[in-house]
């Protein structure tokens, strides 16, 4: 009898716990989605049975429900505070933060980040969104010449042609009097086969710096090669 009653005084927190964890059917409908972590990254909310999930760079993480709208993620190591009426997830203030204020707003159905649209091989919804980006902050880190460089050139080691070419495009848009960022789009088009573009653009970079000794090199390789 002693032994059944401290069992059930045991149980009693536990199944009471576990149902707080569940989520009212509002709150699902509400909060299901998308948002912005940022400019170019994103962070998804869904439910299984009722209890909230994100899944954060490839991860799936379980929040610890604080109350119904706010979360803790141990693996950010940050509260999510959920803002049902403007479509908003706030990080919770903290010293760590030096007073700036974390909001992720939500996306509309269909919308997708820059690098997303990248990997979709849709040129003119990821130039948009790394304009808007430039716009909105020209220092921003995802928009740097060298990140976007890096990133052209991760594609092209895993022969993702096409995926390179429209990134390296886009840092000359972003960047039109950076000799390096021609030379990256004519390596690109060259490994794609195609040598007038390649030709074109080394032809580019060498007009911004004629001492790009990179694209002069490969430009009379080209040349060459087509006299013969």
């Amino acid at each position: 009898m002693l032994r059944s009653l401290l069992t059930l005084l045991f149980l009693i927190p536990l199944l009471s716990s576990c149902k707080s964890n569940k989520n009212s059917d509002e709150f699902i409908n509400t909060s299901s989605g998308r948002y912005f972590f940022n400019a170019d990254e994103a962070i998804e909310v869904y439910f299984k049975e009722k209890i909230l999930f994100v899944k954060w760079r490839n991860k799936e993480l379980t929040p610890l429900k604080v109350n119904d709208s706010s979360f803790y993620v141990r693996e950010m190591n940050e509260k999510l505070i959920f803002n049902l009426s403007k479509n908003q997830i706030q990080l919770a203030p903290k010293r760590e933060h030096h007073d700036k204020q974390y909001i992720f707003e939500k996306l509309k159905d269909g919308e997708k980040t820059p690098k997303e649209y990248l990997n979709d091989n849709n040129y003119e919804k990821a130039l948009q969104g790394y304009l808007a980006i430039q716009k909105n902050d020209s220092l921003s880190r995802i928009i740097r010449q060298r990140t976007l460089n890096k990133l052209g050139y991760a594609y092209l080691r895993d022969n993702e042609v096409i995926k390179a070419i429209n990134v390296f495009k886009i840092n000359t848009v972003l960047y039109p009097n950076s000799s390096n960022a021609f030379d990256s789009l004519g390596d690109a088009y060259l490994k794609n086969n195609d040598t007038l573009n390649a030709i074109d653009n080394f032809k580019l970079a060498l007009t911004i710096n004629s001492e790009n000794r990179g694209s002069k090199e490969k430009l009379n390789k080209l040349t060459n090669k087509s006299k013969e």
